[in-house]
């Protein structure tokens, strides 16, 4: 069977990592997209140890001229596209909306909404010469729920959700999917950056807390597990619909 291309965005660490990891594993030639860093090379190295054809692309989705660039060189690069795993998030800024530095909510928008429209946009050619592109965002318990000081990341993520709900309506001409999934609480980076938050600013910080003291959260591994049957073999039937890793 041809050897199916997967791109899989924030790949550098965490959730995408794992991801990046069991897709290799399964034979996929992955597309570790995620900003510059070392972290980024050491994940690179792993993967290519197990499909060594997988490549990494330099891309900041806060920064549109990163998009474009990156754009360019996938449609330059690759004949198709199977599937994308839209991972890459940010949670700051953690305050109330009425402190929120307004540039710095409107980030969050941009890598959390707007980078994925606009990478998914300019690499749209891949997806339709795929036989089935399918399509995966990552989502959030916050898509659905409200939570103080959270209300950046709450807005991105719901629509993050009828983003992909409006890709699988449009998809279908176009032999694409989409589909969303919300990992539960999961041991990473965002987590840390959670607890780190001033308390004054974030009333619920005490119950982060006690979710990474109690043993609560989530092995990033193992939640990718879980994750990439569906990921990897959704059908049309379950395009637009939204998942809870819990319910797997």
């Amino acid at each position: 069977m041809e050897q199916k291309t997967y791109l899989v965005t924030g790949a550098s660490k965490g959730i995408g990592f794992e991801l990046s990891l069991a897709l290799a594993t399964s034979g996929a030639h992955v597309i570790l997209l995620a900003r510059d860093t070392p972290s980024l090379e050491k994940s690179r190295d792993l993967v290519q140890s197990i499909s060594a054809s997988s490549t990494t692309l330099v891309c900041d989705l806060a920064d549109n001229q990163s998009i474009d660039k990156a754009i360019i060189a996938l449609n330059n690069d690759f004949q198709k596209i199977d599937g994308i795993v839209h991972n890459a998030g940010m949670i700051a800024p953690i305050m109330p909306m009425s402190k929120a530095p307004s540039d710095a909510w409107a980030e969050n928008i941009q890598v959390n909404l707007i980078g994925v429209q606009r990478l998914t946009k300019g690499i749209y050619p891949l997806m339709m010469a795929s036989e089935h592109c399918r399509v995966t965002t990552i989502s959030s318990g916050a898509s659905l729920r409200p939570l103080e000081s959270w209300s950046s990341y709450c807005v991105a993520k719901a629509g993050q959700d009828m983003w992909a709900r409006c890709l699988a309506e449009e998809g279908k001409r176009d032999g694409i999917t989409a589909i969303s999934i919300a990992p539960g609480i999961v041991n990473t980076d965002m987590q840390k950056e959670i607890r780190s938050a001033d308390s004054e600013d974030f009333p619920s910080l005490s119950s982060f807390v006690g979710y990474y003291e109690n043993g609560e959260l989530s092995d990033a591994k193992d939640v990718a597990n879980k994750l990439i049957p569906l990921i990897t073999t959704h059908s049309i039937q379950q395009s637009g619909k939204r998942f809870d890793v819990r319910e797997l």
